[in-house]
């Protein structure tokens, strides 16, 4: 890991004023703007527990002091080791390293940009871990998704494992799912959702128990309503059983004054 002596410093050097932005819309299109908000947002929720992981995107990446053109603004990245705090830039030289990982949704304007200068600077000067590109709509890269490692100072292909690609810095595995990148847990084989999807896994799931719930209640209703039936057949037979009961015995009696009557006139 770099360490903050590894880079210039700004000590003698002049005020710089360095842009947070430059005005330009967040992606190309809104598939773009969508695969690169559903992974901040599966990072995030991946590693909010890590005080110590920082992830950002479309933000400024200033990493010559004093210069304020020399930046990037990668679409997504991550960064281990330094203070998850919020941030305007990202001065490579204030946080003694750059990113682990890099992830860039590549258009048509942006094609040669990521093939060519931003995959140079990634490796040459951020030296970035790992460097994946991805084509949502599979029109500028061949093969859409696409990942670099570092390795002795050079990138090298990372192969596929499976149909998927494997990230050694996250221990995720990456796969394209329609038009979304996605990261699945090769220990679990489970694909990491995005907070809107928990929340409607969440939500079908409350709708789920609480079907069940009136499932059980009405089961249980049922069940009462069988039982005082059940208890009111059982009543209504033992009053008639009384009641015949009582009819013989009535009968008898009746029976046994006549016989009286009869051997009296005798």
């Amino acid at each position: 890991m770099a360490t903050p002596s590894s880079y210039p410093t700004t000590k003698d050097n002049p005020p710089v004023e360095y842009p947070t932005g430059d005005g330009q819309p967040m992606a190309e299109t809104p598939i773009h703007r969508d695969n690169m908000i559903a992974m901040l947002d599966v990072l995030k929720a991946r590693y909010a527990a890590d005080p110590m992981v920082y992830i950002s995107g479309n933000m400024f990446l200033y990493y010559v002091p004093g210069r304020k053109r020399r930046h990037v603004s990668p679409d997504v990245f991550l960064v281990r080791d330094i203070p998850n705090k919020e941030r305007d830039a990202y001065f490579v030289w204030e946080e003694g390293k750059g990113p682990d990982v890099v992830f860039e949704f590549t258009s048509e304007s942006t094609r040669d940009e990521d093939l060519d200068d931003k995959y140079n600077l990634y490796q040459d000067v951020l030296k970035v871990s790992e460097y994946f590109l991805f084509d949502p709509k599979q029109e500028y890269l061949t093969p859409s998704l696409q990942g670099f490692r570092l390795r002795s100072g050079r990138y090298v292909s990372i192969e596929p494992v499976e149909g998927r690609l494997p990230s050694e810095v996250l221990g995720l595995h990456l796969e394209r799912e329609g038009v979304f990148l996605r990261l699945h847990d090769p220990a679990t084989g489970q694909k990491l959702l995005t907070s809107w999807e928990s929340l409607s896994v969440t939500e079908a799931a409350l709708l789920v128990a609480e079907a069940e719930k009136r499932q059980a209640e009405a089961e249980k209703r049922k069940a009462e309503q069988e039982r005082l039936l059940m208890a009111k057949a059982l009543s209504e037979a033992k009053a008639a059983q009384l009641a015949a009961q009582a009819d013989r015995e009535r009968i008898q009696r009746e029976l046994e004054e006549l016989r009286r009557k009869l051997e009296a006139t005798d």
